[in-house]
């Protein structure tokens, strides 16, 4: 059926890959268009996978049969679980990787499907017939016709590298942007803007004292990402090193802030607020004499470190002057200068849940073009776009994750009901059911959809359901079953659920416990300690859900609907919401407003039937 159905994806970064990856796993053709072919998976800025909320992302992604978490596995330099201070709900699983590894392992997987085709050109213009995105032309002036078109071209459009007063177009350091499409793209209809990011800059390790730095090691026996990976995890644990600025190092930046192109208007993008330059700390952190940062090693055995922490766009000599005036960095030497970096993106609001376009089917967009930040984050959006891309090219019903189902959901919606105005970055904070949205309920909750929709296969589901059911036997044992304590009788459950007990203190009580995963028993006792507040989000979710389900068609004209605010027009009428849960979270639209909306529909419900 679908032999002869092909999906254009435009940009081969981790959204590309990602859309490459679900539309192949579905039984889809695949043209990749791709400006340098061995660029496919470039890790463009830090050497990792994960982190805060970013390691939810990269769970799901497994969990419905993405590549990112297997890849970020097989190429781990040091795996360590962030925040563990805190909560479960709110841990971050973080990989350090081998960049090359990394890249190589993402590439092969893609290139050297049967279905895949990669093409080396330019695209700048998009076909469109009768609303419906139809081909692409390139720069050769080529045309390559798809049933479906993805645009994941990260920061290349228009892309305009700074480093101080010098500025040149480029989409990443050493690569060309990619002029044209935006110009296309805005002739549909579309509105666009511009957002900027940036990256650290990369030291010689042999000029690094790294004596005089603090070694950080990652964990020693960390659960991976992915299903796929061998049990017991084992990784290098290979350390990254601490250094900090200091009060010195922030009065010189001080002192030339006036050669920040961030500073001397001369970029008119907005950057990361939750990943600020180091311009921007010592601008908005003032109080504070010293800013943490961490040496990378860039692949196993490199020459090249990331100073994470240290991102900037001053002059290399500026740079330069300030990292020597760091402990253990007196001597340094900068195989590249830290750079920012502006580029068009599209605003998301002109954007469905499934990542299409309203104004044109068949286009879909997905990554930093969304104004995201971060490889997770593009990664995620790649497979969604991916996913409804081919469903809709075999004429089935779109794949939704909805907020209480994943930070996939929470990313998309905030993306879709939101103005988004700098880059967005997933946070935990965001997820108003993350005590539901652990990382390691990712495959609970997503597998079987995953499955249904053609992505994970019946080796990912079968590995899953044995899980799954592993769990619930744990859960219903403990719950019904009790022990002897201090000559006290009590369910098992009731006594996990005291903050100093682990399951491990119940190994005694029920031998089968031992025979099971580190991972299943891990949830199963999170499952039972967070029972509590679990029931009460579920709870909350369902009027969530009964919101979703409320359409709103998309020829509504929401000015004339009386009782509304003028604001609430406003703001409607610019994001055009799919249903009534989505214009809840519009800035702006009050209860009230929704309120009026809600009537308003079940009126025009009621008239359609009576006609």
């Amino acid at each position: 059926m679908n032999k002869n159905k092909t999906i254009i994806i435009v940009g081969g970064g981790h959204a590309g890959i990602e859309a490459s990856h679900a539309c192949l796993n579905m039984g889809l053709k695949v043209l990749l268009f791709i400006l340098d072919p061995l660029a496919i998976g470039r890790m463009s800025c830090n050497p990792s996978i994960g982190g805060l909320a970013k390691g939810h992302l990269v769970k799901e992604i497994d969990a419905l049969g993405g590549i990112m978490g297997y890849a970020a596995d097989h190429s781990c330099l040091q795996f360590k679980t962030l925040n563990k201070s805190k909560g479960r709900a709110v841990w971050g699983p973080r990989a350090q990787v081998d960049k090359v590894k990394y890249s190589a392992f993402v590439s092969s997987a893609i290139t050297n499907h049967k279905n895949i085709t990669i093409i080396n050109e330019e695209v700048v213009d998009i076909v469109v017939n009768k609303n419906k995105a139809t081909a692409v032309l390139t720069k050769n002036k080529n045309s390559y016709s798809g049933d479906s078109i993805i645009i994941t071209t990260g920061t290349f459009l228009s892309g305009i590298i700074h480093i101080g007063n010098e500025n040149f177009r480029a989409g990443r350091l050493g690569e060309k942007p990619s002029f044209g499409l935006t110009d296309s793209i805005v002739s549909l209809g579309f509105e666009t803007g511009r957002l900027k990011t940036g990256t650290p800059p990369r030291a010689d390790s042999d000029s690094i004292n790294w004596k005089k730095l603090e070694p950080s090691y990652g964990d020693n026996n960390p659960f991976p990402f992915s299903y796929k990976s061998k049990r017991p995890y084992s990784h290098p644990n290979i350390p990254s090193f601490i250094a900090h600025t200091n009060a010195f190092v922030h009065d010189m930046l001080k002192a030339n802030l006036d050669k920040s192109p961030m500073y001397s208007g001369k970029i008119r993008g907005v950057g990361p607020r939750y990943c600020p330059s180091v311009e921007d700390k010592i601008v908005r952190f003032e109080d504070k004499n010293k800013h943490q940062l961490y040496l990378e090693p860039e692949w196993k055995n490199s020459n090249q470190i990331y100073i994470n922490g240290f991102s900037t766009s001053m002059p290399k000599k500026i740079q330069l002057d300030a990292l020597r005036s760091i402990e253990g960095l007196e001597k340094i030497k900068l195989i590249r200068p830290g750079y920012a970096i502006e580029y068009d993106y599209f605003p998301t609001r002109q954007l469905k849940a499934t990542l299409e376009t309203k104004e044109i089917s068949n286009l879909y967009f997905a990554g930093q073009v969304n104004g995201t930040s971060g490889y997770e984050e593009a990664a995620a959006q790649g497979l969604i776009a991916g996913i409804n891309a081919a469903l809709k090219t075999k004429n089935l019903d779109p794949f939704h994750i909805k907020r209480n189902m994943g930070y996939i959901g929470v990313l998309i919606d905030d993306l879709i009901t939101s103005s988004i105005n700098e880059p967005y970055r997933m946070f935990t904070s965001s997820a108003e059911y993350r005590l539901s949205l652990r990382a390691d309920t990712a495959p609970l909750r997503l597998t079987e959809l995953g499955y249904k929709a053609g992505t994970v296969s019946k080796k990912q589901l079968n590995h899953f359901l044995k899980s799954k059911n592993s769990i619930l036997k744990i859960e219903k044992t403990l719950k019904s079953s009790k022990i002897l304590r201090n000559n006290e009788k009590l369910l098992a459950s009731k006594f996990l659920c005291r903050p100093e007990v682990s399951i491990k203190d119940l190994f005694a009580d029920f031998s089968f416990l031992s025979k099971n995963s580190k991972e299943d028993l891990f949830t199963a006792e999170t499952n039972i300690k967070y029972e509590g507040y679990v029931s009460r989000e579920t709870s909350r979710a369902k009027t969530m859900l009964q919101n979703e389900k409320s359409s709103i068609p998309s020829n509504i004209k929401f000015h004339s609907i009386n009782g509304l605010s003028s604001e609430a027009k406003e703001k409607l009428s610019l994001v055009r919401p799919e249903n009534i849960g989505q214009a809840s979270r519009i800035g702006g639209v009050k209860p009230s407003d929704i309120m009026v909306l809600d009537i308003f529909l079940k009126q025009q419900s009621f008239v359609s039937r009576e006609t």
